[in-house]
């Protein structure tokens, strides 16, 4: 099949907004939220501009139970643990941990993908990476990949424990930016048995270098001093200053990355604001912590995860198709690079009917087998 070009962002995209958007910015992809306590679902259909979206699908085929545990920072972590309902008495299944889009939420997509996977016969686990959501972590909204790696291999710490899960069967799907931290994670932690990623960002290399390679090394080193100054600015207020990267209201000359954005995390297809939070805090980060990411380099060594499978799938309309393109050439190991015909970026968050339920299965089926 011929793989159609990137759509470009629109080239009247000022700098500024430019850089910040392509610099893992608003390109960090589902952005939304953070919370003291729980989540609150926008309760609205899902708007027509996405055909077959249901992020807030709720199955009536499984038990969802809330449960917390602790990371290795002895940071609490909070998660939705989803079990098939026929799940027969004593009977050990295999578990999927599902990683939520960056700045996003578990009710944000991934509890759409854990129900759908229980529904096949396996245990899963959607959980908030901390500094968001439910998960603990201050301040709210920090950048900080080790620690989103990290968690990861806490959730398969604490299946290991279930009585119900085989301990030896436990895999990952990683959505959006946490697809390239379930690769790091699965690097360190040979417990993660299969690694699949969902329209996967690259944080480390857009925060480097872009979308498409657009920004050079003077707007990186450009990008770095404001930060810097901006922290001194921070630390004289004792406040953090956030970043408007996706605005409560779509500006009439949006660039084609900002309108896919907001069309999920800005209207009712989306929309979850954590207690205690505003819509505006929710998908924006501190620019003083953003720049971490300029020191995240998941593809490294991937030959530490062979000969464990990797499943890398991806829209071929989607702006971020590069870094899952990047991830499946330097893969070592069992790969595969799928795509999804007509698909963007954010479809494949919440379109039930373009997400390819059936290759995530046998995938996981094949991989996570006794």
């Amino acid at each position: 099949m011929t793989k159609p070009a990137i759509t470009a962002p629109h080239p009247s995209i000022v700098n500024e907004r430019r850089n910040f958007l392509k610099t893992a910015g608003l390109s960090v992809a589902a952005l939304s939220s953070l919370s003291l306590a729980g989540p609150v679902a926008a309760q609205a259909a899902a708007p027509t501009a996405s055909e077959g979206a249901d992020n807030f699908y709720k199955s009536n085929r499984v038990v969802i139970e809330k449960v917390r545990f602790k990371n290795q920072y002895s940071m609490q972590m909070v998660g939705n643990l989803v079990s098939p309902k026929d799940r027969k008495p004593g009977q050990k299944s295999p578990a999927i941990i599902v990683g939520h889009p960056m700045d996003a939420v578990k009710e944000q997509s991934s509890m759409l993908y854990a129900q759908k996977l229980a529904e096949q016969g396996f245990a899963t686990l959607a959980i908030d990476l901390p500094y968001w959501g439910e998960s603990e972590g201050l301040p709210r909204n920090l950048v900080a990949p080790d620690t989103y790696a990290e968690a990861f291999s806490a959730a398969a710490d604490f299946l290991g424990t279930r009585a119900n899960i085989d301990r030896n069967r436990i895999g990952v799907l990683g959505i959006c930016g946490s697809g390239g931290f379930a690769i790091s994670a699965a690097k360190l932690d040979p417990r993660l048995k299969a690694i699949a990623t969902v329209s996967m960002y690259d944080m480390g290399a857009v925060t480097r270098n872009g979308l498409n390679q657009s920004q050079n090394l003077e707007q990186r080193k450009a990008l770095l001093a404001k930060a810097a100054g901006q922290r001194a600015a921070e630390f004289d207020s004792g406040k953090g200053i956030f970043l408007n990267y996706l605005p409560l209201q779509l500006p009439s000359d949006a660039d084609p990355v900002t309108r896919e954005f907001w069309e999920f995390y800005r209207t009712p297809r989306g929309i979850v604001i954590p207690e205690g939070r505003t819509l505006e805090l929710t998908q924006n980060r501190m620019l003083t912590s953003e720049v971490r990411f300029m020191n995240f380099y998941p593809f490294n060594d991937l030959e530490l995860i062979a000969p464990r499978p990797l499943l890398f799938i991806t829209g071929d309309q989607a702006h971020s198709r590069e870094f899952s393109e990047d991830a499946y050439r330097k893969a070592t190991g069992p790969k595969e690079l799928f795509w999804v015909p007509g698909a963007g970026h954010v479809d494949l968050y919440d379109r039930s009917n373009l997400i390819p339920w059936q290759k995530l299965t046998s995938f996981f089926s094949q991989h996570l087998a006794a």
